[in-house]
């Protein structure tokens, strides 16, 4: 990964190598590996969750949400950003990825923000870092990718993932609150109940994707890959035939986004799932464990050194891949521990909200740079506060783990 070579193949190719240089095992065995890593009905969920997203990120449902934000948070001393803070939380829930959450939140309100008198770092540095939620409040690619990796209950990985995704979206929203009184902004007349209603009403279609998808999964409707289906036929209907901000000549370019998006995660999948065999078979992790466990390290401090390997991966790679290929390392660790599943893998997501907002290859920073024109140091600059503001969120989810076992304790029972 160092020279330049691609995620997936860097770990294809390395795995194979090892295999027929230093170990017995079979390569011929690799072909059924591959099959059997991709061929989960959980993974289907994927493409369908990308595709929903991106239908909803060309219409005008980012515009709608966006304005029913304003209309509750608009009035308060920085109400602007914060309504900014607010979509994303919003659209976080709606088209569950980062990036696309950035762009359509921030084509709208990066002008609009600076255009109210507010420093051009409050407009970028908000939505930058408030975007990275989209992994973390359900629906979550990245929490499909986790819990198809450690086996563990998608429904339950997506429950964890509202308190911590909520807590650390309101822990942003009162930074912006104090910051703007500390440049001077004032409260004014907050809307009446009858606009807030109005703008209700018109982005109701698109809020309802998320009772329909959480609504659908808890309510025993159906699983989380039905619901992707689900959401996704949901958004062609409502961006199509209800809001009509939509084309059938648009959906080609639609489509073919959301399956080059899948593609590049299937084939990250597909290697990391060899790379897993081959860690499982030569004890790898079992080794690592022991050592760690041998030395004392103790839980607390096992989990400072996975926060801290985490962030460094982050800095480097896409979500999905860590996912990948850290929890067959860290996951067997954590377990004999007595750390939950579950509550891991929040701490992953987490970590993985850092390396969205983190150089050299944070994807947020790209995307909110190439939407301002600003130089990606600018950008990082502007969303250092922010960034520090997760981080402190991210010490919370690690060391208290009732914020994310709570509610998925609440809905399916201590576990």
């Amino acid at each position: 990964m160092l020279i330049g070579v691609p995620v997936a193949v860097a770990l294809g190719t390395s795995t194979v190598l090892s295999m027929l240089l230093f170990t017995e095992l079979d390569p011929m065995s690799i072909p059924q590996l591959v099959f059997d890593g991709i061929n989960k009905f959980s993974l289907m969920a994927i493409p369908m969750f990308i595709l929903a997203g991106n239908l909803l990120s060309k219409g005008s449902s980012a515009r709608r949400i966006i304005d029913f934000a304003k209309s509750m948070v608009g009035h308060l001393p920085g109400g602007l950003p914060m309504s900014a803070i607010f979509a994303c939380i919003i659209f976080a829930a709606v088209s569950g990825s980062s990036p696309a959450t950035v762009v359509a939140i921030g084509s709208i309100m990066f002008a609009a923000i600076k255009d109210a008198g507010y420093p051009a770092s409050y407009a970028v540095g908000g939505i930058t870092t408030a975007g990275s939620l989209g992994i973390l409040i359900p629906p979550s690619i990245v929490m499909i990718v986790y819990g198809v990796t450690a086996e563990e209950s998608i429904g339950k990985l997506f429950m964890a993932g509202v308190i911590p995704g909520l807590m650390i979206g309101a822990m942003m929203m009162l930074q912006t609150y104090w910051g703007a009184k500390r440049l001077g902004f004032k409260a004014t007349e907050p809307a009446p109940f009858r606009e807030r209603l109005q703008k209700l009403g018109k982005a109701f279609w698109a809020l309802m994707v998320i009772f329909v998808v959480i609504g659908g999964i808890y309510g025993g409707i159906f699983t989380p890959t039905e619901a992707a289906a689900v959401s996704a036929v949901y958004a062609f209907v409502i961006s199509y035939f209800v809001y009509k901000d939509i084309q059938l000549k648009d959906l080609y370019k639609v489509f073919l986004e959301s399956a080059m998006t899948t593609s590049m995660i299937f084939f990250i999948i597909a290697n990391a799932v060899v790379f897993a065999h081959f860690l499982t078979s030569e004890q790898i992790p079992q080794t690592i464990a022991q050592t760690i466990l041998d030395h004392n390290v103790g839980k607390i401090g096992f989990l400072i050194l996975v926060n801290i390997i985490l962030f460094i991966m982050g800095q480097f790679m896409e979500p999905s891949s860590v996912v990948m290929i850290m929890v067959p390392l860290l996951l067997p660790i954590a377990t004999e521990l007595g750390i939950d599943p579950i509550h891991f893998g929040i701490i992953m997501v987490v970590n993985m909200e850092l390396g969205m907002i983190t150089p050299p290859v944070g994807l947020n920073l790209f995307v909110a740079s190439g939407l301002t024109g600003m130089s990606l140091k600018d950008v990082v600059i502007a969303s250092l506060p922010w960034t520090i503001t997760i981080f402190i969120g991210l010490i919370l989810v690690t060391y208290v783990p009732a914020i994310s076992l709570w509610l998925p304790n609440l809905m399916f029972g201590t576990y």
